[in-house]
């Protein structure tokens, strides 16, 4: 009995001192955030596998703007805006000969020209995501292996006339993984139409406008930002750095949530949650070590340095020329888009935006990213937002009513 009260007393102290050793390691750098201002948003999403985060991003935003408006919680289908979306994008690259990109991308305009063109439906009215199939969520390996293929080879055809049977052909595709697009549906003890579903949930979908902020095309105009994704070819309204994040500022102090679309492949990106518009040249003199250093390292080693400075990582100063030289050279990328709906600060007084991505519960926020402001303003491409969110002075220059 002594002898398993004395191993189980060493048991006892090696916990301790373990304990007390991973107490030591944290890393005393790593945000503590106060909430400023938070907006209400509905449940995380998982695209899982799927280019689909334009449709769980712009869906979310819209459940968020219901929210605000009517106090009811939704949950809108995206496999029935992927749906429309997919065929609607087919059937340009066929009509413009292939010589546009077919792919799983999309803005925050195609879940927009759903619900004004086609409607909605809720969850629940197609099959769950990925069942079709036998997997839990959205893969679309085999998917896309089988569409794009399908779609260049009516599009780069040879034929002097085509048929109109290849849309037949693409919708079956469609419908097997995505499920077919119900023509009527029992909602809460209600029968709809995917329209008058969409006419039911209180929005105006003239509302909803494109913010963007370059020098190659006037200001206080709107152009269509030059990215694949944006097949669609909608006008974003152009305006100064300062005004953009100032619109961005406003509809969050006002109650609105923001879809953002922009660039998230930058080294300031993490997987855990954060997201820093870091400056590199401080960053390598803070390690001790130089610039030429710091670019010959794996991503997980920078990760592993921005993640040890945590809120004392120095940031740059976006401008409205580094802006512009980042598009321009392909820097600035547009590659996923998620739900901007608060704003929070850290324990040095750097503020943050809080952001819904759809990638599950991941990260240390459980599918929150903290993205500082500096992030977002250098690394936007575009963000849909309602125009009533927008100041008024700046509503004014725009001609927006």
């Amino acid at each position: 009995m002594k002898k398993l009260m004395t191993l189980a007393l060493l048991a006892f102290v090696a916990t301790g001192a373990q304990a007390q050793e991973k107490k030591e390691s944290e890393n005393k750098n790593k945000p503590v955030f106060t909430v400023i201002k938070e907006n209400p948003i509905t449940s995380i999403k998982d695209q899982n596998r799927s280019g689909t985060c334009w449709d769980y991003s712009t869906l979310s935003f819209f459940e968020a703007e219901i929210l605000k408006k009517t106090g009811k919680t939704y949950d809108l289908c995206e496999s029935f805006v992927a749906n429309k979306t997919y065929m609607d994008r087919a059937i340009q690259v066929v009509r413009l000969h292939g010589d546009c990109q077919f792919a799983q991308g999309g803005s925050a305009e195609d879940p927009l020209h759903c619900l004004k063109h086609y409607g909605i439906c809720p969850e629940g009215a197609m099959p769950f995501p990925g069942s079709l199939y036998g997997d839990s969520l959205n893969n679309f390996n085999e998917f896309f292996s089988l569409l794009e293929p399908y779609v260049d080879a009516i599009s780069k055809s040879k034929a002097k006339k085509i048929s109109g049977q290849w849309k037949v052909g693409l919708q079956g595709i469609l419908d097997a993984y995505l499920g077919k697009c119900p023509e009527t549906f029992t909602y809460e003890g209600k029968t709809y139409t995917p329209k008058s579903f969409a006419a039911s949930l209180g929005l105006n979908f003239d509302d909803y406008v494109s913010i963007t902020s370059y020098t190659h095309h006037p200001f206080y105009t709107g152009f269509a930002v030059e990215v694949q994704d944006n097949w669609r070819n909608p006008l974003s309204y152009n305006v100064p750095i300062d005004e953009m994040k100032r619109i961005i500022d406003h509809a969050i102090e006002q109650g609105y949530t923001i879809a953002w679309g922009g660039d998230v492949s930058e080294d300031g990106f993490t997987r855990k949650g954060l997201a820093y518009a870091i400056d590199a040249k401080k960053t390598q003199s803070l390690q001790g070590s130089d610039m030429a250093k710091w670019l010959k390292m794996t991503p997980a080693k920078k990760r592993d340095i921005i993640d040890s400075l945590g809120c004392t990582v120095p940031e740059i100063v976006p401008t409205q020329e580094l802006r512009q030289e980042r598009f321009d050279n392909w820097e600035l990328t547009d590659d996923h888009g998620m739900l901007i709906y608060g704003v929070a600060k850290d324990q040095n007084g750097r503020e943050y935006y809080m952001v819904k991505n759809s990638w599950g519960e991941s990260g240390d926020y459980k599918g929150i990213w903290y993205m500082t402001k500096n992030f977002i303003v250098l690394n936007t491409m575009d963000f849909m937002i309602n125009k009533n969110a927008i100041p008024k002075d700046i509503r004014k220059k725009l001609g927006l009513q």
